[in-house]
């Protein structure tokens, strides 16, 4: 079993064999040095660092339930309610300590996701793809892999069903089924970290019907196997990071830690069939999507609370700079973050700990809890953003580049004129303005505030699954028994039967 540390990961990349890396129009000759990408290693760097210091380890790590030794959290398959919780609070703990995005919560979801859907697929239909995926799980633990979750197809036409798109292939697909395996054709969006994996789990991205077999496919690959290329994703400000010098890194918010998304493009790549999850078993697609978006959204209850306590730390940072720290209504906005971020945080323990048993033994959140997890996420980081922005003033998006700071010439000026609360530290202050750039506007936004929108499914799809799970039939029964019965034995009787005709005759 190897428990990587942060430079043993780093050696791990390099030991691939060379991705094909598109950024801004350029094939990458070296990705792993890259201004643009190495601040995102940095990152993912930080998950196997921290797996190794005692502070931390009994949350970074956890018994592997197949082999019994010590695997990093992010390769678990998550065993009771406490390990949903420990994973809820890693994540709090890595956001607190990178305030971005550390690119390993899609894999740790869809691997659990994965496992129990194809248990179930095999109790059902006779097939073998659960021992298939079980030896996935234990060489991604024993290795301890940057697993890639890839379900988001492009979509193409959003009116239209996958059979039904003019270029079927914004959908990922099957397009030859061969003896030892299939060919896959297509592309994944928005994939966090890709660049930066060891393996691609790929899975469908929505439901399928009965005629859509060959989109209904989940399997893993290499991330540097043959036919396999990257469109590298850009993001606000990043042209920061281009120069190595210490006014890039001021003027950057952030420059030791940065996030990562890409376009991977499958071009006819071949898998084997040991490596095959799912291949046209339509009927359990929507499943494996509905336990894979319940355990991410359960995530972003952990990850978006450790930004959010950067951004409030930046917000009372800010207040002491500026030498507002005693207003009333500073410290209310204070407050007022802090009470939306632990909202944040009290739903993801919430479904964690309401969390069961599935009967491939790996325990899934509540979904309807986890669901209302995201909604939230949907909201509140923008408004604790908004606050921060308010607290920061108008200096945050006007401030003259760090080269003006460090230019004799002009040096003087600005320390007159920008300086902040007496005795404060205007070099500081000015850092922790791009800090808070960073975080609601610029690179840092991604993590914090657009992955809070759309990660892990959009706020209607959150919605759809809340008005799905709500038993909002179970309530009416409850509101119909106290509003038609006058004694306690009757309330309880009618509460009892309407219950059992709305659960289908099963006892309340």
């Amino acid at each position: 079993m190897t428990l990587m540390n942060a430079e043993s990961y780093r050696e791990s990349l390099r030991k691939r064999k060379p991705l094909k890396v598109w950024l801004d129009g350029k094939l990458l000759e070296n990705p792993i040095d890259h201004p643009y990408i190495k601040a995102s290693i940095n990152t993912v760097a930080l998950t196997y660092e921290l797996a190794h210091d005692p502070e931390f380890k009994p949350l970074m790590t956890a018994t592997s339930a197949l082999t019994g030794e010590t695997v990093n959290r992010f390769c678990h398959l998550h065993q009771n309610t406490q390990d949903l919780m420990n994973k809820v609070k890693m994540q709090r703990l890595l956001g607190q300590r990178c305030g971005t995005c550390f690119q390993r919560c899609v894999g740790m979801d869809a691997l659990n996701a994965v496992f129990a859907t194809t248990f179930d697929m095999d109790k059902k239909l006779g097939t073998t793809y659960h021992e298939r995926f079980k030896s996935f799980a234990k060489a991604m633990e024993q290795n301890d892999w940057i697993v890639d979750g890839a379900m988001t197809d492009p979509k193409g036409d959003r009116g239209l069903r996958p059979a039904e798109q003019p270029d079927k292939d914004v959908y990922l697909r099957v397009v030859e089924q061969r003896p030892d395996g299939i060919v896959v054709r297509g592309a994944k969006a928005h994939q966090t970290g890709a660049v930066n994996s060891h393996q691609i789990l790929v899975m469908p991205t929505v439901s399928m019907k009965s005629d859509e077999g060959e989109f209904a496919v989940a399997f893993s690959v290499a991330a540097d196997a043959e036919g396999i290329s990257y469109i590298y994703g850009r993001q606000s400000c990043d042209e920061r990071k281009l120069a190595d010098d210490e006014a890039s890194d001021i003027d950057s918010g952030s420059s030791c830690y940065g996030g990562q998304e890409a376009l991977i493009v499958f071009d006819d790549v071949f898998v084997p069939s040991e490596n095959v999850y799912m291949n046209g078993e339509t009927e359990f697609a929507g499943l494996l999507v509905d336990r894979f978006a319940s355990y991410h959204r359960q995530s972003y209850g952990g990850c978006k609370v450790g930004k959010g306590d950067v951004a409030i730390g930046a917000a009372a940072s800010i207040a002491e700079l500026n030498g507002v720290t005693k207003a009333s209504h500073v410290k209310d906005k204070i407050v007022e973050m802090n009470h939306l971020n632990e909202t944040l945080f009290s739903c993801g323990i919430a479904c964690s700990a309401n969390g069961a048993k599935m009967p491939a033994g790996n325990f899934l959140v509540d979904p309807l809890l986890a669901n209302v997890c995201k909604q939230n996420v949907t909201r509140l980081p923008y408004e604790i953003a908004r606050l921060l922005q308010d607290i920061a003033g108008g200096l945050m998006v006007t401030l003259p580049s760090a080269r003006d700071w460090l230019n004799p010439e002009t040096a003087g000026i600005l320390e007159k004129y920008f300086a902040g609360a007496a005795g404060s530290d205007t070099r500081l202050r000015i850092r922790m303005l791009r800090l808070i750039e960073n975080l609601t506007m610029g690179r840092g936004a991604v993590a914090y505030l657009t992955e809070s929108m759309h990660g892990a499914g959009s706020p209607q799809a959150q919605r759809i699954l809340i008005g799905r799970l709500a038993n909002v039939e179970e309530k009416k029964v409850y509101a119909k028994a106290l509003a038609m019965n006058n004694s306690l034995v009757t309330v309880e009787a009618a509460i009892r039967e309407g219950l059992a005709k709305v659960r289908g005759g099963k006892k309340a």
